[in-house]
């Protein structure tokens, strides 16, 4: 996978659990490795979608069981430039979770 496919796929997980900010767990700080490693499994787990798949299983488990925290910091807006969020909200409420409008995830903000 080329690095701008791989960062297509950070996006798309990223706005997935940035909007699911109800998936926030706690008030734990997790490490920075900790963090690197949920994004490398959110990647691993959604790659479907970078190829206009509906989210797996696998892929809407991460998306609920993600920190915030980790994943929109590294939403840049030339990242938050490659995706369809309104895609990627219709793919979030496929996984049965509620999108709130005006959230903020590193520069993607809801409509």
């Amino acid at each position: 996978m080329s690095k701008s496919s791989s960062l297509v796929v950070l996006v798309v997980v990223a706005v997935f659990v940035g909007i699911l900010w109800e998936a926030k767990i706690g008030c734990a700080q997790l490490s920075a490795a900790q963090c690197k490693e949920e994004r490398r499994i959110g990647l691993n787990q959604c790659k479907p979608v970078l190829y206009r798949k509906l989210p797996t299983p696998a892929c809407c488990e991460r998306v609920r069981v993600s920190h915030v925290e980790c994943v929109c910091p590294v939403i840049t807006p030339k990242l938050a430039a490659l995706i369809d969020v309104n895609r990627a909200i219709r793919l979030i409420e496929g996984c049965g979770r509620r999108v709130p409008r005006h959230f903020k995830c590193g520069s993607i903000t809801t409509p």
